[in-house]
């Protein structure tokens, strides 16, 4: 039943109303760059990918049309 109580418009709600607010992103902010400084000072890297780059290549088109039995 907990699970019907979040619906699409959950966001709207008081709930999730500070998820909206200048504040709670500039605390967002500092908190993933204090995570990204202990990362760096615990002997972390961060590569920096070309934005033309994706994880997929692209496929070869197969045909299909007449694939399926009569």
């Amino acid at each position: 039943m907990k699970d019907d109580q979040y619906s699409v418009r959950a966001k709207d709600s008081e709930e999730f109303g500070e998820e909206r607010s200048i504040t709670s992103r500039q605390r967002a902010r500092s908190e993933l760059s204090a995570e990204v400084e202990a990362f760096l000072a615990s002997g972390g890297a961060i590569n920096e990918i070309a934005p033309d780059i994706t994880a997929d290549p692209p496929r070869k088109p197969q045909p299909k049309y007449g694939s399926r039995p009569i």
